[in-house]
């Protein structure tokens, strides 16, 4: 067992705007991780705080998640994005965090790397980004190129590099993109910090177009897999291999849907459940949203899929040693569910060639593509309504989203070349959709000039004056919760059935689970045993198991002292959580009192409803995340 009163998180401290760097110690049991240290260094110098788990590096599968923390651009509350497999390469920085301040006077990539030293050499690189971004793969793909024939010399192993898009420049929900090297060269398994721009972050705020970073260092990780192996027999009598093959089963391979990955195993059980068009497959009846999801996803977008990726196993991992194999991809196309939902079919996208083209399109820009497919999907549902004219935006023609004949392949290549050329508009100076400040601030100006019905289609949750999210994927009401922090997994998304104060209260479990795992830099997809475990390797490894566990809830309740969510101001949402309600009890056949008279009074006064039921999720939520709970 280590001493935590000899163990340190070590934070790099770099001032874009002079050059200026310092090591800064901060000791472990005062703070735990990315999150903990990330929320105080962020309120303090306004940062960004790029940073790796305590066990980076370390045998436990899943432990090399990159974490970034901030103010969110988008958001405009404290945020956690994460990528996968980033920390492993960064732990051989021999530093736990990157925290940067200021600007650089001129947009930069910043190169960090460590050789067989205790110096970590820094350069801040003046670069044009319009002709970086306009050369080969274009975007994001031709920072990383550029950043590797810059830089890739210097190191002695495979570095790593972190790169914006002109969706940073132009919108406030521009990502992070990075991919794993494999002998020297870049591959397809895109990993992302998407959500929170904090692409847009680093860019806008810091002048940073990308972070190359790599080194030599060898750091005193765990790396005792007998012990590991000894720990897990002790906890669910397996070893750890084996474990962790069971928990990650629905990200490899499930064999009762016999596919993988979570586009494979979350289409092949949706059913009912779909969301489509905008939502607009809400309104629909459990026979048209099933015969939808049977003819154009089961049939085709799913199938397809199958044939193309899971059977060939065209799977990779993130960049470290994973069971999981998670990144399903077809040739450059990686395929995750919730891009290729909120840029498929809740765009009337249902087929891989058009849903390939659109989300690589804004995988290129640089675009969170949840939060980019939700706004789409929005602009797509009011040039369908007439509500806003084609060249109001910019582009030419509508969707097609009429059921009745839809053609699966060249209507979703129609709505696909629709989105993107919205995107492109997005990204053009001058362009007709001005994202800068923001969707929900273009929303409320479309509606002063257009009408309410405009903003009601948006599908968004509101935070503070301007913060905005496009929630995650899934058809239940934790997804619009009135939490902290939205769009992530800090929440319940299960389609049970709870009543709005029981579901804040488990969406507050759920928030200081989620918080756990992140502080550690683990990877969520393994949560079938770390979450129970968690805190037993920190007490076997460091000795603070009761600090840890104090920690994250603090940092719970910080997270939370500070929601500043505002209740839901599409009309679309409320008709969302009202609808999920109606499901239940005709559909799922649930007895329940509660929710018979939650659904009495959303049919007798949706809005009163819709008050009543934001509130009671926020009382629960808040009840649960008090310092001092009676």
């Amino acid at each position: 067992m280590m001493n935590a009163s000899n163990h340190f998180l070590k934070v790099l401290l770099l001032n874009a705007g002079n050059g200026f760097y310092r090591m800064q110690r901060y000791a472990v049991g005062d703070f735990f991780g990315p999150v903990d240290l990330g929320i105080h260094l962020a309120y303090k110098h306004h940062s960004l705080n790029i940073g790796a788990g305590l066990l980076a590096g370390s045998v436990l599968p899943g432990s090399n998640r990159l974490i970034v923390t901030g103010i969110s651009p988008c958001w405009h509350g404290f945020y956690i994005s994460s990528m996968g497999g980033a920390a492993l390469v960064f732990d051989n920085l021999g530093i736990n965090m990157l925290s940067i301040l200021g600007k650089a006077s001129q947009p930069s990539l910043l190169y960090l790397n460590r050789t067989h030293g205790e110096e970590i050499e820094v350069e801040l690189v003046p670069v044009q980004p319009d002709r970086i971004w306009s050369q080969g793969r274009r975007g994001v793909y031709a920072v990383m190129d550029y950043a590797l024939e810059t830089f890739a010399a210097r190191y002695e192993d495979d570095p790593r590099v972190l790169a914006v898009g002109p969706a940073a420049l132009c919108t406030d929900i521009g990502a992070i993109c990075s991919a794993p090297l494999k002998k020297g060269e870049l591959t397809h398994a895109d990993t992302w910090a998407g959500r929170g721009g904090f692409g847009t972050k680093l860019l806008q705020e810091h002048g940073i177009l990308g972070v190359i970073y790599g080194g030599t260092h060898v750091d005193e990780d765990f790396c005792n897999r007998s012990v590991a192996d000894q720990w897990f027999e002790d906890k669910f009598n397996q070893r750890m291999a084996a474990k962790d093959m069971e928990a990650t089963a629905k990200y490899r391979f499930d064999p009762k849907f016999n596919t993988g990955g979570t586009f494979g195993v979350n289409y092949a059980s949706m059913e009912g459940n779909l969301l489509a068009f905008n939502y607009r497959s809400i309104y629909w009846s459990e026979e048209e949203r099933r015969n939808l999801h049977s003819r154009l996803v089961l049939d085709h977008y799913l199938k397809q899929f199958n044939e193309e990726t899971i059977v060939p196993k065209q799977q990779r991992t993130c960049g470290e040693p994973c069971a999981a194999v998670c990144k399903k991809l077809n040739g450059e196309y990686k395929k995750d569910y919730e891009p290729y939902q909120a840029m498929g079919p809740l765009c009337g996208v249902f087929d891989q060639r058009a849903a390939e083209a659109l989300n690589h399109h804004g995988d290129t820009l640089g675009f969170d593509a949840i939060s980019a497919g939700g706004v789409i999907s929005w602009l797509m549902d009011c040039l369908d309504e007439n509500l806003i004219a084609p060249e109001a935006l910019g582009v030419e023609g509508r969707p097609r989203w009429k059921m009745d004949d839809f053609d699966v392949t060249h209507d979703s290549m129609h709505n696909a070349r629709l989105g993107i050329a919205l995107l492109d508009q997005m990204t053009t100076p001058g362009g007709k959709i001005p994202l800068a400040f923001g969707a929900r601030k273009f929303a409320r100006r479309l509606a002063r000039e257009k009408g309410k019905a405009v903003r009601d289609r948006f599908v968004y949750l509101a935070f503070a004056r301007q913060g905005w999210m496009v929630p995650n994927q899934y058809w239940t009401p934790g997804a619009f919760a009135p939490m902290a922090i939205m769009g992530k997994y800090y929440m319940h998304y299960g389609r049970d059935f709870l009543p709005p104060r029981d579901l804040g209260r488990e969406c507050a479990r759920r928030l200081v689970q989620e918080l756990m795992l992140d502080n550690m830099g683990m990877c969520r997809f393994h949560r079938g045993w770390a979450e129970e475990m968690m805190p037993d390797i920190v007490e076997k490894i460091f000795g603070e198991k009761k600090r840890f566990l104090r920690s994250i809830h603090l940092t719970a309740g910080r997270i939370a002292s500070r929601n500043a969510s505002v209740f839901w101001e599409p009309e679309r949402v409320a008709d969302l959580v009202a609808g999920f309600l109606k499901k239940k009890k005709t559909v799922d056949d649930i007895k329940n009192e509660a929710l018979d008279r939650w659904i009495d009074f959303f049919d007798t006064d949706k809005n009163a409803a819709a008050y009543e039921f934001w509130y009671e999720i926020h009382k629960g939520i808040h009840e649960s995340l008090r310092e001092f709970p009676d």
